[in-house]
């Protein structure tokens, strides 16, 4: 394909048929009949442009992990999905909490050259929840790195939490709690409710997600930093949020795809690919979190996407690994929840898929399709639908909870900088340099 390029016909969020013309990698002209004579024209008039997602809460694996995932594999799952930026948790081997392992993942991350990949830092050292990490050596390093996260494991010791509210202001640095008391949860293995109950599986309670975000905005508004809650998952977690935000408190929130679809009753199969951290909640939760979502409560969809090896999914309940994956599904998934429900149109998907969380994040160049930005492009089939096959996927992993499920809306094409590195659905290993 010619460097530069028009998509012609192009249909944008919120209705409008555009040409978008690409010049070295830049939105160069958004309007009608664009093409100029050495310009590439692709037809895209049966098709939905969206600027790339973008991805708040992934998990790469690499270092050290590298049998579940690298992040070549975790791009290439990435682009896939038409996720143009994600954000590599910190729950590595070596943990990412100092500025040398950080500064590793980035660099592995433009060598794949198919997305951003932005590291997330810990927030304490080796995510043990005893002492701050490497926070502003991580934040003034090449990586440059704005989001901290102990996720897996909650900033459970109140000073220590506050410690790194206080410390990340001073940089304009966010939070990520993972919200999960641990005292509430040890030994837990799923949502605790009539269904626990049934099957004799330790019961993981709301309260446990809802004690620690009321801490944290109370904590986070007193020292006037910001706060980011991970996957939400509960009707009180919701309701916590929209009051923090009716206050004035500098909160925002994620959901992920399958807290949105999939419910505790899934558990009843012993199914260990249905066994995620934060579990899967009930039929009202689910629906307390598309109407957070719906009306903003909840800022973004995250995947947290969390590729595990087979051994490590392929045994029994009580003995596995947790974590769905998510990049690759994500937009159906948002599409068969929210959109095909009429709870949001396209242009609230895309805030929330890839605005808010480019805002949030304060990732330059993502988050909309505007004349002069760097062409992050996501085309979608808004009318195809398609069977997850787990063994067709990207990922090195194969722990989709979604394998067999009939979703509407394909990624077709995914450019990064203007080249196109995924074309029909399949990645053209095509790369940015």
């Amino acid at each position: 394909m010619s460097k530069n390029f028009v998509l012609r016909d192009s249909r944008l969020a919120d209705g409008a048929i555009v040409d978008l013309r690409v010049v070295d990698g830049i939105v160069a002209e958004i309007g009608a009949g664009l093409a100029k004579s050495n310009d590439s024209v692709i037809d895209a008039r049966k098709n939905i442009v969206l600027p790339g997602f973008v991805d708040l809460h992934t998990h790469l694996r690499q270092p050290g992990k590298e049998s579940a995932e690298t992040v070549l594999s975790g791009s290439q799952a990435a682009v896939k999905g038409g996720y143009t930026a994600v954000s590599a948790m910190a729950n590595t081997s070596p943990v990412a909490d100092t500025a040398g392992v950080v500064e590793q993942v980035a660099r592995l991350g433009r060598e794949a050259g198919l997305c951003d990949v932005y590291p997330v830092g810990a927030v304490t050292k080796g995510l043990e929840g005893q002492a701050l990490a490497e926070l502003s050596a991580m934040a003034n390093s090449a990586a440059k790195v704005r989001i901290f996260s102990d996720d897996g494991n909650c900033v459970s010791d109140p000073l220590l939490m506050r410690r790194a509210l206080e410390y990340v202001k001073s940089f304009g640095g966010v939070i990520a709690q993972h919200a999960q008391e641990p005292k509430l949860t040890q030994g837990a293995q799923m949502n605790e409710g009539v269904i626990s109950g049934k099957l004799g599986l330790a019961g993981w309670p709301a309260l446990a997600e809802e004690s620690i975000i009321a801490r944290d905005i109370l904590m986070a508004h007193h020292v006037q930093s910001r706060l980011h809650i991970c996957h939400l998952t509960t009707r009180g977690g919701v309701e916590l949020v929209r009051w923090a935000k009716s206050q004035g408190m500098s909160v925002t929130a994620e959901v992920t795809p399958h807290h949105l679809l999939l419910t505790d009753d899934l558990a009843e199969s012993y199914d260990s690919v249905y066994k995620v951290n934060p579990p899967l909640r009930t039929q009202d939760d689910v629906q307390a979190l598309r109407d957070g979502l719906a009306d903003g409560t909840i800022d973004i969809v995250a995947t947290d996407h969390a590729p595990h090896a087979a051994e490590a999914k392929e045994c029994e309940w009580n003995t596995a690994a947790f974590g769905m994956l998510g990049l690759e599904t994500a937009l159906s998934v948002v599409v068969e929840a929210m959109v095909s429900t009429k709870k949001m149109n396209w242009l609230q998907l895309v805030d929330r898929m890839s605005t808010a969380p480019a805002r949030i994040a304060g990732y330059e160049g993502h988050g909309a399709i505007r004349v002069g930005a760097p062409a992050h492009l996501t085309v979608i089939d808004p009318d195809a639908t398609w069977r997850v096959d787990r063994s067709a996927l990207a990922s090195k992993s194969s722990n989709t909870p979604f394998h067999g499920m009939s979703l509407p809306a394909t990624v077709l094409q995914t450019y990064f900088h203007g080249v196109q590195v995924v074309n029909n659905g399949e990645v053209t290993g095509l790369r940015y340099e």
